[in-house]
């Protein structure tokens, strides 16, 4: 990609994450961006904990969802999960950070394949791992990304 298309790609999913009041509710975080590739982290808070104590396998699905989501729109053509995977390996507790870091496998002109890693920040630990397979629309990336974020 071009220097101009990935500065393009990374200011495109830095809007979409400040327009996406899901992210916001879940306190997720963008770390990084680009042409189909995206860091999101998530501070494990008591809000994301389940009746066992340890961190909800929902909260471990939107973390790796979000940077998914992020980097299969990085390209400006709207894209939608028609299939997703994830597989757990690994518990998380209050207090860690946790980071999905999500990279292109395959991009066709209808589908692409993305797969997510999601790591524990301290030590590196594997968590989970989410695989993806997108819709792509055909149509621009461009309501709520576009819009000012929210003050």
């Amino acid at each position: 990609a071009t220097a101009s298309a990935d500065r393009a790609a990374r200011q495109l999913v830095s809007r979409a994450m400040a327009a996406d009041g899901y992210a916001r509710h879940m306190g997720l975080e963008l770390m990084a961006g680009g042409a189909g590739a995206a860091a999101v982290r998530l501070r494990v808070g008591p809000q994301h904990l389940n009746f066992n104590g340890g961190c909800h396998g929902g909260a471990i699905f939107s973390l790796a969802d979000m940077a998914l989501g992020l980097a299969c729109n990085s390209h400006g053509t709207i894209a939608a999960l028609v299939d997703g995977n994830i597989s757990i390996s690994n518990g998380a507790s209050e207090g860690d950070w946790l980071v999905a870091q999500a990279t292109e496998v395959s991009r066709s002109r209808k589908l692409a394949v993305y797969r997510v890693e999601v790591k524990r920040a301290a030590d590196g630990v594997h968590i989970a791992c989410l695989s993806g397979t997108v819709y792509l629309t055909g149509r621009p990336v461009c309501a709520a990304a576009d819009a000012a974020p929210p003050a």
